[in-house]
């Protein structure tokens, strides 16, 4: 086996295309390819080549200040895809080591726990989706094999707003499960805000510093920067259902939001996460045909500001929103099953653990 870096445009083809080639196309959600090329600029990508010089395996390798300072140094390793070889997986690893200098490796992340990565640990059978990860079974006994240990354990989230994805009737009430004393909307000055098409860019700077907020007590969380907010909801803007994005303002202080987008899962998969101009024009004529399914990709509440119930309040609106718009399904990005009221949410509502899922921490031999 051997690694090679990705130099030319062919290699970054390969790239891309390799997980497209390993699994199951009905399944496996590809990050976007252009997301893909960004990386670049602050991770090496390399493929990893039989002797016959077939691509079995890609990682990526980089660093992070701002993750190294919140949980100590780290070895980054993110767009890890390979076979079922154990081979395979050492020559990534014995890379990744090699690199490493004593520091602990951490990963898969792309860039970052709070961008995208990770592993499905259970629910290989449920496909994916965007913003989260899928792969086969043998990822987690690959890693577990040699001598990963999970951190941050996590589940993904289902609901089954109509019945349909299930085949039962879904368990809310009226209120879609979140109960709120409205008396209190009009005594605490209670606002609620929608995204708009037309204005995502001035609301962006909202968001970032409530997400900031919110998340900075997670162990894995680093602070987004405007720059990469900006590059994770590249094209949001025309795909966006207004009544999907939303955050609440207590006199006129915004303390809380929920942020969710249509499933474009689907498109994602049939175009090979290749979204250029011409393929979203044809997502942007056929856009109706992805108002069924809806991913709830993050949401929170203000450090204190948390406790009052505000996210209840929050999500009640979401739920009656995704109901009159037609929505049969919300699928959320991995919660910890340390943050047990965010999960407790999902259960109002009738949820379930969609996928279990994991981020893998090994020590180095040095």
């Amino acid at each position: 086996m051997r690694l090679d870096p990705v130099r030319s445009r062919a290699d970054l083809r390969a790239f891309v295309d390799f997980p497209l080639r390993l699994h199951p196309t009905d399944r496996y959600v590809p990050l976007l390819s252009s997301v893909i090329a960004a990386h670049r600029r602050a991770a090496e990508l390399f493929l990893v080549r039989d002797r016959r010089g077939e691509v079995v395996g890609r990682t990526s390798m980089h660093r992070s200040a701002p993750f190294d300072a919140k949980v100590g140094p780290r070895q980054l390793f993110g767009h890890t895809e390979f076979v079922d070889d154990d081979d395979v997986f050492t020559a990534i690893m014995d890379a990744v080591e090699a690199r490493a200098g004593g520091r602990q490796l951490f990963g898969p992340v792309a860039l970052l726990p709070n961008q995208t990565g990770g592993v499905i640990t259970s629910g290989f059978a449920d496909r994916g989706f965007v913003d989260s990860a899928w792969n086969p079974a043998y990822y987690p006994e690959m890693y577990e094999r040699h001598g990963f240990h999970r951190r941050f354990e996590a589940d993904t989230w289902l609901v089954d707003l109509d019945g349909t994805a299930t085949g039962a009737s879904p368990a809310v009430d009226a209120d879609c499960g979140f109960a709120f004393d409205d008396a209190r909307i009009g005594s605490e000055q209670l606002v609620i805000r929608h995204g708009s098409r037309w204005h995502l860019r001035s609301q962006l700077p909202i968001l970032r510093r409530m997400l900031n907020a919110s998340f900075a007590q997670l162990g894995y969380y680093t602070d987004i920067s405007a720059e990469q907010l900006a590059e994770q909801t590249e094209g949001l803007a025309f795909l966006l259902d207004e009544a999907l994005l939303l955050w609440l303002e207590k006199a006129g202080r915004p303390v809380a939001f929920v942020v969710t987008v249509p499933d474009i899962s689907e498109y994602v998969m049939s175009v090979g996460g290749r979204l250029d101009v011409l393929n979203q024009l044809r997502l942007l004529a056929t856009r109706g045909r992805y108002r069924r399914d809806a991913v709830l990709i993050i949401k929170g509440t203000v450090p204190d500001e948390q406790g009052n119930g505000y996210l209840t309040l929050l999500s009640r609106e979401l739920h009656r929103n995704l109901a009159r718009n037609g929505y049969r399904a919300l699928r959320s990005t991995f919660v910890e099953r340390t943050n047990v009221a965010s999960a407790a949410q999902y259960r109002r509502a009738g949820g379930r653990p969609l996928h279990g899922y994991t981020f893998y921490e090994r020590g180095t031999s040095v």
